[in-house]
């Protein structure tokens, strides 16, 4: 297992734990008009996963993986409307969603094959990064995205269910 592995791996489990148990209603949950729901960034998270694990092997996605990827930007780091609407975003969605983007991307950081750590590839943010600068970001993205689904959890408002 590679050092990547390791920051990956805690913080994916972490994000996990943090939203084991939340119904539809919580998932889909809007702290305010411009923000992402915990669903919405969950899905963004393991869509990012599928962007860099898929631009890294060169894979042909799916359709599951396409909408996948597009959810890493798409509502996200631009305007267009998140490739997933509300009454799509299930528990089983979204633990079906992480386990796609895990067979993806979790053998590439397990591995972090010197070929793969140099291929430049294009960043959910826009600029070009090499292959350990991928992993770099997806060993603290799902963290990033956990302490935002606590902070979510935790404000008034939050739907008890």
């Amino acid at each position: 297992m590679s050092d990547f592995a390791s920051c990956w791996s805690l913080s994916r489990k972490r994000l996990v734990d943090e939203i084991s148990g939340l119904s539809q209603t919580q998932l889909n949950w809007r702290v305010h008009p411009n923000s992402l729901t915990i669903g919405e960034m969950v899905l963004h998270v393991a869509g990012v996963e599928v962007l860099f694990g898929s631009q890294l092997t060169a894979m042909t996605l799916d359709e599951q993986g396409a909408r996948l990827r597009r959810s890493a930007t798409e509502g996200v780091v631009n305007d267009l409307p998140f490739p997933f609407e509300a009454g799509e975003i299930t528990p089983e969605v979204v633990a079906e969603s992480l386990e796609y983007a895990s067979k993806i991307s979790g053998p590439l950081i397990d591995a972090a094959d010197p070929d793969i750590r140099e291929i430049e590839i294009k960043s959910a943010l826009g600029p070009m990064i090499s292959g350990d600068g991928a992993f770099t970001r997806l060993g603290f993205h799902s963290a990033y995205h956990q302490g935002q689904a606590y902070l979510i959890k935790t404000s008034p408002g939050f739907p008890a269910e």
